[in-house]
C-alpha cells in the first residue's frame, strides 16, 4: 500500500468512527494513563478470543485485528490499554513530510477510536547509516512525542528482533530507539529465521540463545525497564527429509537474508492445535535439555516423519524467571488468540497453565 493510500485509509477510518463514546459508561472512553509496575503485553489478531483472556494479568493489548469497540470498552473497564498497530514501508517515511503525515494520521485514528497508544511493528531490513536507518529512528522519536502530547499517558512501543546483532539484517539504532519510546517488545521467537549451521529442526526460542540476547540488549545500556520479553504461543512443524536414530530431523534448505536455511521450511502451528496433535504423535512430549524446549514427532498420512518444536508452560516459565530476576518491564506473547478457549476441561487447564507461566510464583 502506498503512503498516500495509507493516509487516505487512515483518514477514512477517522471519519467513519464516531466521536460518540460507544461504551455504556462514558468514562470508559477516557485514555488509560496509569503505569503498571509489571507489563503483560498481548497481541490480539481479532475475533472474540479476548473474552477468555486472563484479565487479572493483562495490562496492554495491541489490536492487530479489526478494531473492536467492545474490546476497547472492556479493556478500559479493567484498566488495560488498547493500542494501534503501526506499520509502513520505510522508504516512504524518509521524507519528513510523509513521516509527519503518517504520524498525524495514526494519532487521529487512535483518538477517534478512544485508544491508548501505538505499537510500531516494522520488521524490515535496514543497513546501518542508510537513509532508512535514520528515518526509522526519527519515526519512533516523533511518533512518541506526538502521541504523548495528543494523548497524555499514552504508550508507544516498538517491536525488535530477538537479538540486537542485526538479526534478519535489521540493523537498527536500538539505543536511541529505546530512549525515544516507552517499551521495546523483544520478539523472542522465530529464532531459526537464519540457520547458519546444520539444516535441522530446532527450538523456536532456545533458552540460552534467548537469554543471551537480553544480556546483549542490557549490555548496550538499554534500561531493562524498557524491555518486554515476547514469548511464542505457537510452534514450528517441520517435515523431515531424514530422521536419524538419534531423533535429528534434517529439514529442506530455504534460504533467508543470506542464511542457507531457515524456519521458513516449516509451518507455524498454534498451541491449541499442537495440544491435540501430540496425543496421536509417535513420541509424545519430549524435552531437549540443551535447548530447554519441548518437541514431539509424528507421521503424516503419507508416512513422512514431522518434528514439532514449541513452547509450553515449562519452557516459558524458565524464561519468565529471567524477566523477574533481571528486572525487565514485563512479558507478552504472540499471540493471545492461539490457545484453546472452547471450554473443554483439558483445554481449560492448558490455557490456565499458559497464562500462569507468564508470571512465576
Amino acid at each position: 500500500m502506498s503512503l498516500t493510500l495509507s493516509i487516505l485509509v487512515l483518514t477514512f477510518c477517522v471519519q467513519v468512527w464516531s466521536k460518540v463514546c460507544p461504551c455504556e459508561r462514558k468514562e470508559l472512553c477516557q485514555p488509560i494513563s496509569s503505569q503498571p509496575a509489571f507489563e503483560v503485553f498481548v497481541f490480539d489478531v481479532g475475533e472474540k478470543a479476548w473474552k477468555f483472556y486472563d484479565w487479572t494479568k493483562v495490562t496492554t493489548i495491541a489490536a492487530f485485528g479489526q478494531y473492536d469497540a467492545e474490546l476497547m470498552c472492556y479493556a478500559h473497564s479493567k484498566g488495560v490499554r488498547l493500542v494501534l498497530k503501526g506499520d509502513i514501508r520505510l522508504p516512504e517515511i524518509v521524507d519528513p513530510v510523509n513521516r509527519t503525515a503518517w504520524i498525524q494520521g495514526n494519532v487521529k485514528l487512535a483518538k477517534s477510536q478512544f485508544m491508548d497508544g501505538i505499537n510500531i511493528d516494522i520488521e524490515q531490513a535496514v543497513e546501518t547509516g542508510s537513509p532508512e536507518y535514520y528515518a526509522l529512528t526519527d519515526l519512533v522519536k516523533e511518533t512518541t512525542e506526538s502521541f504523548h502530547t495528543e494523548i497524555p499517558g499514552s504508550q508507544v512501543s516498538f517491536d525488535v528482533a530477538w537479538s540486537p546483532k542485526c538479526i534478519d539484517k535489521r540493523c537498527y539504532d536500538y539505543i536511541t530507539i529505546a530512549d525515544s519510546c516507552d517499551l521495546l517488545f523483544v520478539m523472542s521467537y522465530d529464532e531459526q529465521s537464519q540457520i547458519w549451521g546444520d539444516c535441522i529442526a530446532m527450538a523456536n526460542a532456545p533458552y540460552d540463545q534467548t537469554l543471551t540476547a537480553y544480556d546483549q540488549y542490557i549490555s548496550m545500556n538499554i534500561d531493562p525497564k524498557k524491555l518486554v520479553m515476547g514469548v511464542p504461543w505457537y510452534g514450528y512443524d517441520y517435515s523431515c527429509l531424514n530422521f536419524s536414530k538419534d531423533g535429528v530431523c534434517t529439514i529442506p534448505k530455504v534460504p533467508f537474508r543470506g542464511a542457507p536455511c531457515s524456519d521458513a521450511s516449516g509451518r507455524q502451528i498454534p498451541y491449541s492445535i499442537m495440544m491435540k496433535q501430540i496425543n496421536s504423535s509417535i513420541s509424545g512430549r519430549l524435552w531437549d535439555e540443551e535447548q530447554r524446549a519441548p518437541y514431539y514427532n509424528y507421521k503424516d498420512t503419507e508416512g513422512m516423519v514431522h518434528q514439532v518444536w514449541y513452547d509450553d508452560p515449562e519452557s516459558i516459565a524458565l524464561k519468565a524467571a529471567y524477566v523477574m530476576q533481571h528486572g525487565l518491564k514485563g512479558i507478552g506473547m504472540w499471540n493471545g488468540n492461539l490457545l484453546d478457549y472452547n471450554g473443554d476441561p483439558i483445554a481449560q487447564k492448558q490455557t490456565v497453565d499458559m497464562w500462569n507461566a507468564l508470571i512465576p510464583n
